[in-house]
């Protein structure tokens, strides 16, 4: 009788504590869909108005000799950053807004008030002028958006756009070899490849819309171009791989149509990690008080019967 009353007082216990567990079960999980929520919503909120480059110019231009040369660069939601125009050969700031950086009066900037267009133009153009040049903005981190410009003379020019023709006809392109979604491992190596149906007198990578620099301070890039009787082979090998270098990479034949591949750097905790921190404390001791309370009911048990043991054997005194 003891124990059957020791039984039925462990059951009105543990029966107290159902309640408090079906509150904490439903705690979890809203805590899990307020977090993964808030998440998005502030990440959204992070990019609402980070300014981005309306990317609809080409990133190869031409001119001839004692022309005009015009580099376009659109920036949409510029707020109160700077647009500047850096010379990639000798990392030279060439303007910044409106305002000339140097000597050479050739250069200057193509800003219509109100506009979201902020060109380079140089007058007379040289051969000298040829290169990359980049159009930044100063966020964090910076944006930036990279031009060759190719300077020749007029019966170079020409030929090229002869050349160009010729290539248009056979539908020259770009492909990518391999799956065009990647996902690689933090500190593995990336590597790219892609072939063109020509034999493509040069070949650019882009990460993004900025050009993939060799002589960055991030290192480990190197680039093998091969050509074939089929045409050109690309190849784009980054090594120690990091968050960076996610994103979009487009393989730029000259003369064909490009082709691009998503990377995806993959570290060893999941990407939504910010949202389940708090969620996986809540798991951890919903996990615990339960089987606390189930080992519990047994336990309580055995205590009562001590008890009453303890009273019976005194009593008998």
């Amino acid at each position: 009788m003891v124990a059957s009353y020791g039984k039925k007082q462990c059951s009105d216990n543990l029966n107290k504590f159902k309640p408090i567990i079906f509150f904490i079960l439903h705690l979890n999980s809203s805590i899990q869909q307020i977090s993964a929520s808030s998440f998005l919503i502030i990440n959204d909120l992070a990019t609402l108005d980070r300014p981005y480059f309306d990317d609809i110019s080409p990133r190869n231009v031409s001119a001839v000799v004692d022309e005009t040369a015009i580099l376009r660069c659109r920036v949409k939601n510029k707020g109160n950053r700077t647009v500047s125009w850096m010379r990639k050969r000798d990392l030279h700031i060439l303007t910044t807004n409106i305002y000339t950086y140097t000597g050479d009066q050739r250069f200057s900037v193509l800003h219509p008030p109100s506009s979201d267009d902020w060109d380079l133009k140089i007058d007379y153009a040289q051969t000298r002028d040829s290169g990359i040049y980049e159009c930044q903005v100063n966020t964090e981190p910076k944006i930036n958006l990279a031009i060759t410009l190719e300077i020749t003379a007029e019966n170079d020019m020409r030929d090229r756009n002869s050349e160009k023709l010729y290539y248009n006809s056979k539908a020259a392109r770009a492909k990518i070899l391999g799956s065009t979604e990647i996902h690689v491992k933090r500190d593995s190596t990336i590597a790219l490849a892609c072939s063109v149906n020509i034999h493509a007198s040069s070949v650019l990578w882009y990460h993004g819309s900025a050009i993939v620099d060799f002589d960055s301070l991030r290192g480990g890039i190197s680039l093998e171009t091969e050509k074939t009787d089929a045409g050109t082979t690309s190849r784009l090998m980054l090594t120690r791989a990091s968050l960076r270098d996610s994103g979009n990479y487009t393989c730029v034949p000259n003369a064909a149509v490009p082709a691009s591949v998503r990377v995806h750097v993959l570290t060893g905790e999941q990407p939504a990690a910010m949202q389940t921190s708090v969620a996986s404390v809540i798991n951890a001791s919903t996990v615990i008080i339960i089987t606390y309370l189930i080992i519990s009911e047994d336990l309580l048990f055995k205590i009562s019967n001590l008890a009453q043991y303890i009273l019976v054997h005194r009593s008998s005194r």
